[in-house]
């Protein structure tokens, strides 16, 4: 018997709301020593605790340097700075906020280039398109944890005399070509936060293999002081604390694993909505692993029944949360407007942006948590029309009020 949707008075699929994302944490009986100590010791900040992070964190990345900072976005910020970024820099519209205001932050010029809307990243093609005579760099982005098109980018920066940076958030348990994201381009960085499969609370890392990038960084997160009380530059505090970092090191050997349960999840989501038509999967090449950070999906409605936002709805009213990466993307923001397009022609953004539609993935979710998922999805695009009358938006979509995360 089919169910009745629960936007058309039918109960919910599920008792209790299934978030879009949960933190895989350590155990908290095991992690009390180490935190009362450090306590104890009174040294909050700038510990031995920070150190081993850092040096784990480097070995398990196979780079020269993993410099810990307060979040990934102040990471962005003194990369963005030490690399010296100026003039126009070729990043992706369709990526987080933070992408763009670390560039505008240091004096930089974010120029928007289309995304490949089979991956969900910067297309390299789009972005020699948008390179001139004023490019320092291009930034391109792990999106979703799906690796970029490194090869392609690293050749191009190279032939044009350009920086390359990834803003790899998404991106730890990510495989490039079987060996972790970290160690292409001058710098991937990271983020810590709650919504990651590595957590510090809040936190983020700048991997990299070159030696004075990564004491610029240093300095940096101390205010630009060197040591002697002296600032060289004007830096700020991105000082990593030592719970934050104690936290993040004991959830490290947790990573791969929670990588891999991650990637069979997403194959039961494509098992088990296959023949659902008007649904398509973000691309992710065969000799590359994505985190999954998140697990997104692009809705034509169409074929589906439903537009993104309409399903956004559905699932909300079955207790399950749902996200819009990146709606609206960065160039339509109101502090980025003024860098967009004159023609604001970015069709795969858009496209990305509004079709879009990130479904429920944890480290440690249950399989039948996502079946049950896939079971709501289907029941919403059998019961479309039902769906629809009920929303009162024959055409139109409903926002979905579950606020964002990233």
């Amino acid at each position: 018997m089919k169910k009745r949707p629960a936007l058309a008075g039918g109960s919910p699929l599920f008792e209790n709301p299934v978030r879009v994302a949960r933190p895989a944490l350590p155990d908290f009986e095991a992690l009390a020593p180490e935190m009362r100590d450090v306590l104890a010791s009174g040294f909050l900040s700038k510990g031995h605790r920070l150190r081993a992070f850092e040096e784990a964190l480097a070995e398990h990345l196979g780079v020269r340097h993993a410099v810990a900072v307060s979040s990934g976005t102040t990471g962005l910020m003194l990369t963005y700075q030490a690399l010296g970024l100026k003039g126009e820099v070729v990043v992706p519209s369709f990526t987080f906020m933070a992408t763009i205001s670390a560039l505008v932050w240091v004096g930089a010029r974010p120029v928007f280039a289309d995304a490949d809307p089979r991956t969900a990243n910067l297309d390299p093609s789009a972005a020699e398109a948008a390179i001139n005579d004023h490019t320092t760099a291009i930034v391109a982005v792990h999106n979703h944890g799906n690796p970029a098109d490194v090869d392609e980018l690293r050749a191009l920066a190279r032939r044009r005399g350009l920086r390359l940076v990834f803003d790899a958030a998404h991106a730890l348990g990510s495989l490039y070509k079987g060996e972790p994201v970290g160690p292409q381009g001058d710098a991937n960085v990271f983020s810590l936060s709650f919504t990651k499969l590595l957590v510090a609370g809040e936190g983020g890392v700048v991997a990299t293999d070159d030696d004075a990038l990564a004491e610029q960084i240093r300095y940096g997160r101390e205010y630009g002081n060197t040591g002697n009380y002296d600032s060289a530059f004007a830096g700020l505090n991105g000082r990593m604390g030592e719970l934050a970092a104690l936290l993040a090191l004991r959830g490290l050997p947790a990573l791969e694993a929670g990588a891999l349960h991650r990637n069979r999840l997403a194959e039961l989501y494509r098992e088990e909505l296959a023949d659902v038509p008007g649904l398509s999967f973000q691309q992710v090449r065969a000799d590359d692993r994505s985190s999954y950070k998140d697990f997104s999906v692009k809705v034509e409605a169409d074929a589906f029944g439903l537009t993104r936002d309409e399903l956004a709805a559905a699932l909300e009213a079955e207790n399950v949360e749902t996200r819009k990466y990146y709606d609206p993307p960065a160039h339509r923001h109101t502090a980025y407007r003024r860098f967009a397009p004159p023609d604001e022609e970015l069709p795969n953004t858009m496209l990305l942006a509004a079709r879009s539609l990130s479904l429920p993935v944890w480290s440690d979710m249950e399989p039948a948590v996502v079946s049950r998922v896939c079971e709501a999805v289907r029941a919403a695009h059998e019961s479309a029309a039902e769906i629809r009358a009920a929303l009162g938006a024959e055409g139109e979509g409903v926002a979905c009020a579950t606020g964002r995360s990233v």
